[in-house]
C-alpha cells in the first residue's frame, strides 16, 4: 500500500468517526443520555431538553473556541450582522463560528484527498498554497452566506415598507395613535411580509416593556439596517417631538420610496440586456452556428474529399 493510499484511508477513518460522534451526540434518545450520564456520574440538572440548534451548538462548542474572536464582540458589527439577517437564537453565534472551524478544516482535508488520488505529482510549494486557500475559503464562507441572508432579508422589507407605511397613514388619519396604528398593521402586514411583521411586533413588545417610543424605533431601525428605515424611524422621532402631522410625513415618505422601488426596478430592468450578452456570445450563438454551419461544412468536406480522391 502506497503513501497517498495509507493518507486516504486514515482521513477517511477520522472523518467517519467525527460523524458518528457528532450523530450520537446530536440524534441520541434523551432515555439512552439520560442513563448514559447516570452511570458516568452526572447530576441531572432537572432542566428541559433544547431544541436540535441547542444540541448543535452544545456539540459544536469545542470548534466554536478555534474561530471565536476576542471578548466583546456581541457590541461589534457582526452582532448588528447577526440582527440583520434575523438570527435571534442564542445558538446561532455558536453555530456561525463553529461552520467557520469546521469548513476551514474540511475544505483543506477535500483538496488533500483530492491531490493524494490524482496520479500527477505536485510541488510542496503549490500543495501548500491550494490548501491555504481552501481554508480560507471556508473560513470566510459563513460571512458570504451571512451577508447575502442578511441583504436578501433587507430587500424584502424595503419592497413591503411603502405598503406599510399606506396602511399606517390610513389608521393615523382614521384617528388611531401611533401605537395603535402599529398594532394594526404588524396585524395585517404579515400576509405580505412575515418579516416586516415579525419587526413590527417586536417594536409593539418593546413598547409594552417600558421603552420609550424613541428608542423602540432606534432598535427596529438598527436591527433592519436599511438606510431608508433609518430616515423614517428619525421623521417619526420628530413628528412625535414637535407635534407634526405624522399623516402627511408617512404619505409623502411612502410615495418617496415607491419611487425609489420603482427607479430601482427599472434599473434592473435595464441591465437585463448586458447580463444576457454573455450567455448569448458563449453559450447559444456557439450552438447556433453549429447547427446552421454544421450541415454546409460537412457537405463542403465530402467534395474536398472527393475531388481530392479523384485527383490522386
Amino acid at each position: 500500500m502506497t503513501t497517498p493510499q495509507l493518507l486516504f484511508l486514515l482521513i477517511v477513518f477520522a472523518i467517519v468517526c467525527m460523524l458518528a460522534w457528532l450523530g450520537m451526540l446530536l440524534f441520541a434518545p434523551a432515555a439512552l443520555r439520560a442513563r448514559l450520564a447516570h452511570f458516568l456520574g452526572h447530576a441531572d440538572d432537572g432542566k428541559p431538553d433544547g431544541g436540535w440548534l441547542d444540541r448543535m451548538a452544545k456539540a459544536a462548542r469545542p470548534l466554536t473556541r478555534l474561530s471565536v474572536p476576542d471578548e466583546g464582540w456581541e457590541k461589534s458589527a457582526l452582532r448588528t450582522r447577526f440582527m440583520n439577517a434575523g438570527w435571534r437564537n442564542p445558538a446561532a453565534p455558536a453555530l456561525y463560528f463553529a461552520s467557520k472551524s469546521v469548513l476551514a478544516l474540511a475544505f483543506p482535508a477535500l483538496a488533500g484527498i483530492v491531490l493524494a488520488l490524482l496520479p500527477v505529482a505536485h510541488s510542496g510549494t503549490r500543495v501548500l498554497l491550494l490548501l491555504l486557500l481552501t481554508a480560507s475559503g471556508g473560513y470566510y464562507l459563513p460571512n458570504v452566506v451571512l451577508a447575502r441572508i442578511a441583504q436578501r432579508r433587507k430587500r424584502e422589507i424595503f419592497e413591503t415598507i411603502p405598503d406599510a407605511l399606506d396602511l399606517l397613514t390610513v389608521c393615523v388619519e382614521a384617528g388611531l395613535s401611533l401605537e395603535r396604528a402599529l398594532v394594526k398593521v404588524a396585524s395585517e402586514i404579515h400576509i405580505k411580509s412575515v418579516v416586516l411583521a415579525q419587526e413590527l411586533q417586536l417594536v409593539l413588545m418593546e413598547m409594552r416593556a417600558g421603552f420609550s417610543k424613541e428608542k423602540a424605533l432606534r432598535n427596529f431601525s438598527l436591527r433592519i439596517g436599511v438606510d431608508d428605515i433609518d430616515a423614517l424611524v428619525a421623521m417619526l422621532i420628530q413628528s412625535e417631538r414637535f407635534g407634526t402631522s405624522i399623516g402627511d410625513a408617512l404619505r409623502v415618505y411612502s410615495e418617496n420610496l415607491r419611487s425609489k422601488r420603482r427607479v430601482i426596478a427599472e434599473e434592473a430592468a435595464a441591465k437585463i440586456g448586458l447580463k444576457l450578452l454573455f450567455p448569448l456570445i458563449f453559450c447559444i450563438f456557439p450552438t447556433l452556428l453549429m447547427v446552421l454551419l454544421g450541415p454546409a461544412a460537412i457537405k463542403i468536406m465530402r467534395i474536398f474529399g472527393t475531388v481530392l480522391t479523384g485527383a490522386h
